[in-house]
């Protein structure tokens, strides 16, 4: 088989009975938009460190959400429920970031109603990709910190990266893939961006892997990178180039064999 027909192998074989363990999983256990939309996001903004890290500190969220994820920050109180997240830290996210976190989102939900809309209004449709977008997403958040608290700490630059600071954006690029992809695994609930301008999410396991098959040059990760995957995986499939990210995540955390 050539490299082509292989990874149709693997995106086929890669359906939703693979989806565990994935931080796509908890975006699963919703049905209506806007909760899918906020999971998904702190999902994405907390889906470093091993799997089982990420899922300890993610089933925490649900626990303190009741399930209702964009009722819980919407309506979000510092005098209610700081205490609710005060114990949830991850890796280097301390109680502090955290809690600030949610006193920006419930800020800027308030707002926007929606985290489509703040996307969406940093993002030009007749970029090659999703790069601008993300810049500006995320500087609009960074802004958002500032303005209410004066600092913004290593842990929130961390959440919100920059890709013209050579960040891979992994995270983001992770969470856009749900949110504009539709298959049996994404949701495709962000209609106006085309597939064919995402940007594959890189982590280690993609990089090895997108390196052994001569999908990219480059030793370190960063946003060239991604770029570089996306590009050759375009040969591949055009309008939808990311759909294979899933599968070959999968197989590197699985040490399968490609």
């Amino acid at each position: 088989m050539n490299l082509k027909q292989i990874l149709e192998k693997h995106y086929t074989a890669f359906d939703r009975t693979k989806l565990e363990p994935d931080p796509l999983q908890f975006l699963h256990l919703f049905s209506e938009e806007r909760d899918i939309e906020l999971i998904g996001l702190i999902a994405s903004i907390f889906a470093y460190g091993n799997v089982k890290q990420i899922e300890n500190t993610l089933k925490k969220f649900l626990i303190v959400f009741d399930r209702k994820p964009y009722s819980f920050i919407s309506n979000f109180s510092l005098s209610k429920d700081a205490k609710k997240i005060s114990c949830i830290k991850h890796r280097f996210y301390n109680e502090d970031d955290v809690l600030k976190l949610f006193i920006i989102l419930n800020k800027e939900i308030k707002k926007y109603k929606s985290i489509k809309q703040i996307f969406l209004q940093g993002c030009n449709i007749s970029d090659e990709n999703v790069k601008n977008g993300i810049s500006n997403f995320s500087n609009h958040f960074l802004n958002s910190f500032l303005e209410t608290f004066s600092e913004v700490s290593a842990g929130i630059k961390f959440m919100f990266p920059l890709p013209e600071k050579g960040s891979a954006c992994k995270r983001m690029n992770l969470f856009l893939r749900w949110m504009v992809r539709k298959d049996e695994l994404d949701f495709g609930l962000w209609k106006e961006i085309p597939a064919s301008k995402l940007v594959i999410p890189v982590d280690t396991h993609i990089a090895r892997i997108c390196k052994e098959l001569h999908l990219t040059k480059r030793k370190n990760v960063c946003w060239q990178m991604a770029e570089e995957i996306t590009w050759n995986l375009k040969k591949f499939d055009a309008e939808d180039p990311v759909k294979y990210d899933f599968a070959i995540c999968h197989i590197g955390i699985r040490k399968l064999k490609f």
